[in-house]
């Protein structure tokens, strides 16, 4: 099984220092959620990946060959991040063909069909779409190439909700159909948490959670009840955010729940975007 391996890789620009040793892998057909908060260094790390920067130390390696400047290698891998990187005057149709010259295995007419089902004007030039349909022509691309590594950076981004959640769904069909390693790094973390299986949270380009969902899920709880139940109950324990409504509360709760549980109160699975505010806020 194909593994992208990131050994200790740092990247610094003058004063800052965007990535810190930074240590995982990529494991063939597998969903990763690249999480962080704007500036953790989810962008510098993707462009890492991809031979689009050249890191400070540390290596990148795909079944232990190194992905920098090795075309065979980066011939595995595909980034759709923000930058247009079609000559300007370029239509959609023609990167389409241009994208089909430089990856063998594009699949045309599945890109040509993904085109009308998300109404991509393809007589448009790339750089007259709208923010919405600039990420749909790259998610586009990036699902029609038929590599090994796709990298989505910020795909959703000027989407509207009825195209979200079409991407997604598409998402989800290709991988089910043809299994690939997808790695999604979003701001919109509860709309990508359903079809996420893997977590890795940077912070301050250092990863602080690397891990499946399912155990960082596992790794506190949720509680709902009466307000005034609620709040006896969570005397003593680490409490990372709650919700009122009325007289009802939910609290978001590190750790495992007591065995004994205030009557009229219901204990349900912890919530990610929840637990990634708390995992990245600025203490």
């Amino acid at each position: 099984m194909s593994t992208i391996e990131v050994t200790d890789v740092s990247k610094s620009f003058k004063d800052t220092q965007a990535l810190s040793h930074v240590n995982l892998q990529f494991k063939e057909n597998t969903i990763y959620g690249l999480l962080g908060r704007n500036g953790a260094g989810k962008t510098t790390l993707l462009n890492i990946i991809n031979n689009r920067l050249f890191a400070t130390s540390g290596t990148v390696t795909l079944d232990g060959d190194r992905l920098t400047e090795n075309t065979r290698a980066l011939s595995c891998c595909f980034l759709a991040g923000g930058s247009n990187l079609y000559p300007e005057g370029m239509k959609v149709k023609q990167a389409l063909k241009w994208s089909q010259e430089f990856y063998p295995d594009f699949d045309m007419d599945y890109a040509k069909e993904l085109c009308k089902m998300f109404d991509l004007p393809v007589k448009k030039k790339i750089k007259d779409l709208s923010t919405g349909y600039q990420s749909v022509f790259r998610n586009i691309v990036a699902l029609s190439v038929n590599v090994r590594f796709v990298f989505l950076d910020e795909p959703v981004l000027g989407l509207d909700a009825n195209h979200r959640d079409l991407f997604y769904r598409v998402l989800i069909e290709k991988y089910a159909e043809h299994p690939f390693t997808a790695v999604i790094s979003t701001h919109l973390i509860e709309e990508a948490a359903n079809i996420i299986e893997w977590v890795i949270v940077l912070k301050k380009g250092e990863i602080i959670r690397n891990e499946p969902i399912e155990s960082l899920l596992d790794s506190g709880y949720c509680i709902s009840g009466p307000g005034t139940f609620i709040d006896s109950y969570l005397e003593g324990k680490e409490v990372i955010g709650t919700d009122t409504l009325g007289g009802l509360k939910t609290a978001y709760v590190m750790g495992v729940p007591d065995p004994q549980l205030p009557a009229g109160t219901e204990v349900s699975r912890m919530n990610l975007q929840k637990l990634f505010i708390r995992l990245t806020e600025a203490a």
